[in-house]
């Protein structure tokens, strides 16, 4: 071998010596542990890459995860890019990215046709009501957890609090409140405070190494340089693959035709999902019930029960639109071919951006990773999600254990308080069992997804849930 071939060699080697192979088995390791929703996927991640194996350290692990947050889409699919970008380049995004909604695809597909062609079959739903009490379980296991790293201070947990607060009873849009943290923590940052840093403090996991401990380093790897070419490539390459084929639809068949309402919508939805799929669901739901006439009332709170308990994210729960809408208009296919078709299709623009924002943007993150203010502003952001995710957890709660919801409206106040009457007794205590299980006796989340399926399943022959 000469001495060029070497050195190029040697160049195209990751210095971190982690190789492609291994990392295809800790994506997909993580890839079929991804349930529970952002929180969760987010909380099995750093798990693995930051505890575990020491990909990367605590600080960069968290400042990736502030930029996600402020993304529209699934933040903890992008985290899972972003990570295997700085791995791998490219390749590694797209392999950690791609893995992360493939199995998600698969379940989401798979159950969409049990739904389709057998309607709301009782096992299914029994199946379902024994794996919510778990999601539930996992998912405020995963807030602890996260909420442990990031509120380090009074300052952020206060951030935290005002976040929760202001989406959960005044229904502030979740922009505003990011966008309002970030501008705190920039401001507080210049004025000279250092409640915004990050550092160890308490609120540091016990194992998580430091930048410089981890196998990645502190060093900024030579792919992660933002250049003008590189900006321009990508904008090319994944605006292409994004938007050619939702032009070469329109052109085909129509602005009329269900395949070109589809590519539309969901292109539309993935600018503006800000703070995952239940800042949408609403919006997403009045639209194909009552403007497209793609789902039946109802129905969408149906595919959130299949997403929501199957891997990946929740945000999956598009490809079950995009099925059953062009499963009830297939045109001259046959309805599940269409199904399928119309599912994938959802995906796909839904997805794509989703690289194109960390392709893109993560050189640029990654260059203002030592900037004090910058890391002040994302650090905020980080406390003020905390409180947003803690409002979904209550969401789902609600909706989990109680049968009923009062809207409370006036003076400001904009929510949903459960109606005391109307809980349901099983699930109220397969939900307990499973917080106990998870959180204070740590149970494994797949011993714990399991043994609660297999509850529901058991009060479904015993005649107790329907």
């Amino acid at each position: 071998m000469s001495e060029a071939t070497a050195a190029a060699t040697s160049s195209a080697a990751p210095s971190h010596g982690v190789s492609l192979g291994e990392a295809l088995r800790v994506w997909t390791r993580i890839a079929l542990l991804s349930f529970g929703g952002p929180a969760g996927q987010i909380a099995v991640m750093h798990r693995i890459l930051v505890e575990e194996k020491r990909w990367v350290g605590e600080g960069r692990f968290l400042h990736a995860l502030n930029y996600c947050m402020l993304l529209p889409g699934p933040e903890a699919q992008q985290l899972a890019t972003y990570i295997g970008w700085l791995m791998h380049r490219t390749l590694g995004g797209i392999m950690a990215g791609g893995l992360f909604i493939l199995p998600g695809a698969v379940a989401i597909m798979a159950l969409s046709y049990v739904y389709a062609g057998w309607g709301n079959v009782p096992i299914v739903v029994a199946l379902f009501f024994g794996l919510k009490a778990a999601v539930l379980a996992i998912v405020l296991e995963a807030v602890f957890r996260i909420g442990r790293r990031a509120l380090r201070n009074r300052v952020l947990v206060g951030l935290a609090v005002a976040a929760f607060i202001g989406i959960f009873f005044f229904s502030v849009p979740f922009p505003v409140i990011v966008f309002g943290a970030g501008l705190i923590g920039y401001l507080g940052t210049r004025a000279g405070l250092s409640v915004f840093q990050a550092g160890g403090g308490h609120g540091a996991a016990k194992n998580a190494p430091s930048d410089a401990e981890s196998l990645l380093g502190e060093a900024l790897p030579d792919h992660a340089r933002p250049t003008v070419a590189h900006s321009l490539t990508v904008s090319a390459v994944w605006l292409g693959l994004w938007l050619v084929p939702v032009l070469a639809i329109v052109w085909s068949f129509g602005l009329a035709d269900t395949y070109s309402q589809i590519a539309i919508f969901f292109s539309k939805m993935a600018m503006v999902t800000f703070g995952g799929a239940y800042a949408v669901l609403a919006y997403v739901a009045q639209q194909a019930v009552e403007t497209y006439g793609w789902l039946k009332p109802g129905e969408m709170l149906d595919g959130l029960g299949m997403a929501e308990t199957t891997p990946g994210p929740l945000i999956m729960v598009l490809q079950f639109v995009g099925f059953m809408a062009a499963y009830r208009d297939p045109g001259s296919l046959h309805p599940m071919m269409a199904g399928t078709l119309g599912g994938l299709l959802a995906a796909w623009v839904t997805f794509t951006p989703c690289f194109l924002w960390i392709f893109f943007g993560a050189p640029f993150v990654e260059a203002l990773r030592g900037n004090r203010a910058v890391s002040g502003a994302l650090s905020a952001i980080t406390a003020a999600v905390v409180g947003v995710i803690m409002n979904l957890a209550i969401w789902f709660a609600i909706h989990t254990v109680f049968r009923d919801a009062v809207p409370v409206r006036g003076f400001g106040l904009s929510f949903d308080m459960p109606v005391l009457s109307s809980v349901d007794p099983w699930a109220f205590a397969l939900s307990l069992a499973a917080m106990l299980a998870i959180l204070r006796f740590k149970v494994g989340m797949l011993k714990a997804l399991a043994a609660c399926s297999a509850a529901g399943l058991a009060l479904h022959f015993l005649g107790l849930v329907s």
